[in-house]
Parts: structure tokens; sequence; C-alpha cells
């Protein structure tokens, strides 16, 4: 009879199995951000949730980092899944206090240098702003989704991702939406797929746009 931790191995044996066959079948998928001028829209996030299919399960206990440079979070958008860990290392000489009041997590760092003493979990789907108590300019954005197809915009604005074939929503955001941008239905086949996407962009966001 297998032991315990036999059969835990055996099962992540096979999820990694299953999930490097779902890769090999997958189709890369181009989403090319650009604003109304014809930029790149860097740093726009895509999201595509599977309509045919629930989602694979999550990693245990998945972890990321946000770090804390020059007075910025860094990255200043981040997307993970729902029940990541994230941690909030200071690499500044100065204190900070990281906090938000977004329903979606809502938590506070007490004043701190270094390494903060535990991670947070982000456990619910949702738009997360990040702030500080001590540096008002402090902004960084969370972007925390029930799904792993998901990709940030590079610098070229052009998203690339690589999904199993199946019918898919996909939503877009960026933080500086002048209006959100309707979810659309994607169906993704055998073959690569690019699909162009503009962005209506305000130049002074405030608030910053919703998740829709």
């Amino acid at each position: 009879m297998r032991t315990p931790a036999a059969l835990v191995a055996l099962i992540a044996t096979a999820a990694a199995y299953a999930l490097g066959c779902a890769a090999a079948q997958a189709t890369t998928v181009t989403v090319r951000v650009r604003t109304a001028a014809g930029a790149p829209a860097a740093d726009a996030v895509v999201v595509f949730e599977p309509l045919d299919r629930h989602a694979p399960v999550a990693p245990a206990h998945p972890e990321a980092v946000i770090d804390q440079i020059h007075k910025l979070f860094v990255p200043h958008v981040k997307v993970i899944r729902t029940g990541t860990a994230v941690w909030f290392p200071n690499s500044d000489r100065i204190r900070h206090q990281v906090y938000s009041f977004s329903p979606a997590k809502t938590f506070s760092l007490k004043l701190y240098a270094g390494a903060p003493k535990k991670a947070v979990v982000f456990d619910k789907p949702g738009l997360v702003v990040l702030g500080c108590n001590i540096h008002d300019s402090m902004i960084a954005f969370v972007l925390v989704v029930d799904t792993p197809y998901f990709a940030k915009a590079p610098a070229s604005g052009d998203a690339q991702l690589a999904l199993p074939a199946g019918r898919y929503r996909m939503r877009l955001w960026d933080e500086s939406l002048s209006a959100p941008v309707p979810p659309r239905t994607v169906v993704v086949g055998d073959s690569p797929l690019d699909l162009p996407v503009t962005l209506e962009l305000s130049a002074t966001p405030d608030p910053a746009a919703a998740w829709p």
C-alpha cells in the first residue's frame, strides 16, 4: 500500500503531466493592445476565462512579490490567481506602510523596513489598489483572477498567451481606461489567433478604472 506521501507525489506527477499535455496542445493567442492614438498600451491586463470547462486548479500555496524601490511599487501592476500569497519587501532605506481598502482585499502592514513578517494572501478575485500611508504618491494595482490564462502587455503592447482550444470570455483592464471595455467571447481553435484591441485612455484617470 502506498503511503500518504507517495500518493501525494503520484497525484502531483499526474497533475504535472496533465498540465504538460495541455500546454503541448495549446494555441498561441496574441492580443495587440493599442491606444486610440495607435501607441502600445503597456501594462494593460488581458484575462481569458474558460466557458466550456473549469479553469485548471492553481498550484498549492502560490507566492508572488511586489517590491518597494525608490518610493515605487515594483511592479506597478501585478496579476495573480486567487489564493496567492504576496510578499511586500521594502528595498528602500526608509520605512513604508503598505495598505489597501479595496473590497477584494483590505489589509495594512505596520510601518517596516526590509522584509515583512508575513505575506498577504489575496483570497478573493477583483481589483486591489495598494497605497503607502507614509508616501501618498505610491500606488499600485493587483488584479486577482480565478483563471491561469492572463497576461500583462509588455512595452510592445503585444500580450501573448497559450490557450487550449475552446470558448473564452476575454476581459481587458488598464488603470487609465476612460470607460470599461465590455467582455467579449473569443473562440480559440488550432491556428494561432491575432486579436487587435483599441483602448480609450484618459490622460488624468482619477480614480483608476474599475475591474470590468
